[in-house]
C-alpha cells in the first residue's frame, strides 16, 4: 500500500511541475503581447505628438490636409502589421501550449494508469468487480478527455484559420487604402 501512496505523491508532484511549466509558458506569450503593445503605444504616441506639432505649424489649409493624408496613409499598414504580429504571437504560443498540454496529459494518464494497475493488483479479494468498474470508468473518462482535446484542437485550428484570413484581408485592405490615399 505504501508503494501506491508514493506513486500518487510522485504523480501529483510531476503534475504540479507540469502546471508550473505551462503557466510559465502562458506568461511568456502574455509578455510578448505586452511588449508588442508597449512598443506600439510608444510609437503611436511619438508619431502623434510629432504630427500635432506639424499641424500646429501648418501655414494654410492645403498644408494641413496634406499633413493629415500623410499621417493616415501609413496608419493602415501599421495597423495591419500590428495585427499580424499579434496573430504570430497567439498562434505560436497556442501551438506550444497545446503541444505541451497534450504531452503532459499523456504522461499523466500513463502514470495514473500505472497507479490504478498497482491498486488492482493489491486489491483485497472480493473487490474484483469494484476494481473492474473503476477501471471501466477511468477508461471512459480518458476517452472523454481525448475527445474533448480533439474537439478543442479543431476549434483552435478553425479560429486560427479565420484569424489568418481576417488578417490577410485587413492587410490587403490597408494596402489598397494606402495606395488610394
Amino acid at each position: 500500500m505504501n508503494n501506491t501512496a508514493e506513486q500518487f505523491i510522485a504523480t501529483n508532484k510531476t503534475n504540479l511541475q507540469a502546471v508550473e511549466g505551462l503557466t510559465t509558458q502562458a506568461f511568456a506569450g502574455l509578455e510578448k503581447l505586452v511588449e508588442l503593445n508597449m512598443a506600439a503605444s510608444k510609437s503611436v504616441l511619438g508619431e502623434s505628438f510629432g504630427h500635432i506639432q506639424a499641424v500646429l505649424g501648418a501655414k494654410d489649409v492645403q498644408e494641413l490636409l496634406a499633413l493629415q493624408a500623410d499621417f493616415f496613409k501609413p496608419l493602415a499598414e501599421k495597423s495591419a502589421a500590428y495585427v499580424q504580429h499579434v496573430q504570430i504571437i497567439v498562434t505560436d504560443s497556442g501551438a506550444e501550449f497545446t503541444k505541451a498540454v497534450e504531452a503532459k496529459t499523456a504522461e499523466a494518464q500513463k502514470a495514473f494508469g500505472g497507479v490504478v494497475e498497482n491498486l488492482a493488483k493489491n486489491a483485497p479479494a472480493g473487490t474484483e468487480s469494484a476494481v473492474a468498474a473503476f477501471k471501466s470508468a477511468l477508461t471512459a473518462g480518458q476517452n472523454a478527455i481525448e475527445s474533448a482535446q480533439t474537439q478543442a484542437k479543431k476549434a483552435v485550428e478553425a479560429a486560427q484559420s479565420n484569424f489568418a484570413a481576417a488578417t490577410t484581408q485587413a492587410v490587403g485592405t490597408a494596402k489598397k487604402a494606402a495606395k488610394g490615399a
